[in-house]
């Protein structure tokens, strides 16, 4: 991987994080399901995109 590639794929994991951590559920992992925890990250992923894609309509 080319050095310009490799750092952007680090913006998008640092920013995907910055963006996950805004869910306090997900800041203090309290599920103690393993099952549970991955369902408030898939819910707050959906969200992330919903918001996103309602930001680029407006």
């Amino acid at each position: 991987m080319a050095p310009a590639c490799s750092a952007l794929v680090a913006y998008v994991v640092e920013q995907t994080f910055a963006l996950l951590h805004q869910f306090k559920r997900l800041a203090v992992r309290w599920a103690r399901r393993t099952e549970l925890h991955d369902a408030f990250v898939s819910l707050a992923c959906s969200l992330i995109c919903w918001r996103r894609l309602k930001k680029r309509r407006s």
